[in-house]
């Protein structure tokens, strides 16, 4: 019981991690109207959880430090995938950036069942053709779809990429600490986004004055939302199919979505609505007919 509970509880982490990095693009909006532009608003973005977090980094430091380079390992590749998301929308449009980036469950599968050996289900292949339908059908089906033709379209599907090599690590390496792994998570995020930013944007740091004008609300937002966000995203993962995972987190363009309608004026009507159900359905698919197999399979054992 202890064990379903576990893994019901992970999926529901899973869901929750993609809802809030579905309301991930208002605070990155809301740091570039402040004038703060470029690779430098991703470097402050990481920064900002990286600097809250510090006090758990030195109570972690021993934890950290057994876990070696393994963890490492993990850690840098889920903050590189994070930060190519994040530049992604810098260099093509938002809608082409999220397209490419959930290609993510078609690589986990695949990589899942080469790597850890599992077994890819019809329901897991219906699954994951409902998801990228309901994504096709939300940002417009024939005009947007997924192939790559500039930087910016390659980073949301490297991105995407890296992220399904991280959760299958994630997966096979179940012993890592979610705090430890969240903790390196913005720490390599940021180390990346300084490293470029130095040597592509070396000259356009933004001014005392604005960063420390926006630090307030988005020191806020960060405590609130998007840590407890990142340590579901890299809780959950252990105890769930890595491609599972991707369909989980599609709850990242359902809020996306919603919160783009109500705060951006972005369109929301039947199309997207439409779009929202096949991708609840992909999420609930393989969780709904693992609950219908095992009372089958209790029902025949009472007989």
């Amino acid at each position: 019981m202890e064990k379903w509970s576990t893994i019901a509880l992970a999926r529901f982490a899973c869901l929750y991690a993609g809802a809030i990095w579905g309301i991930f693009w208002i605070p990155v909006r809301a740091i570039n109207d402040a004038g703060i532009h470029g690779l430098w608003s991703s470097a402050i973005w990481f920064a900002v959880p990286t600097i809250i977090l510090l006090p758990v980094t030195v109570l972690r430091f021993k934890s950290i430090k057994i876990a070696g380079i393994s963890l490492q390992i993990t850690a840098i590749l889920s903050g590189v995938a994070l930060l190519f998301y994040t530049l992604a929308f810098l260099y093509t449009d938002v809608v082409r950036a999220m397209l490419l980036f959930y290609l993510t469950p078609v690589w986990s599968t695949l990589l899942a069942a080469i790597i850890l050996h599992e077994t890819i289900t019809w329901q897991r292949i219906l699954a994951i053709i409902l998801a990228i339908m309901g994504m096709l059908i939300i940002f417009g089906l024939g005009q947007n779809f997924p192939i790559p033709k500039n930087v910016g379209d390659w980073l949301g599907i490297l991105s995407g990429i890296i992220w399904a090599i991280a959760t299958i690590r994630i997966r096979k390496h179940e012993g890592h600490s979610a705090v430890d792994m969240t903790i390196g998570f913005f720490f390599w995020s940021l180390i990346a986004s300084l490293i470029l930013c130095s040597f592509l944007d070396a000259n356009q740091f933004p001014s005392i004055e604005k960063i420390f004008g926006i630090l307030p609300w988005l020191f806020a937002f960060m405590a609130i939302f998007v840590i407890p966000g990142a340590f579901a995203s890299l809780w959950g993962p252990k105890y769930v199919s890595p491609g599972l995972v991707g369909l989980l987190m599609m709850t990242e363009i359902i809020f996306g979505s919603i919160t783009a309608a109500l705060f951006a004026n972005e369109p929301f009507g039947i199309r997207e609505s439409l779009g929202i159900i096949l991708i609840i359905s992909a999420s609930v698919l393989e969780p709904l007919s693992e609950i219908i197999r095992n009372r089958s399979v209790k029902n025949s054992s009472a007989d």
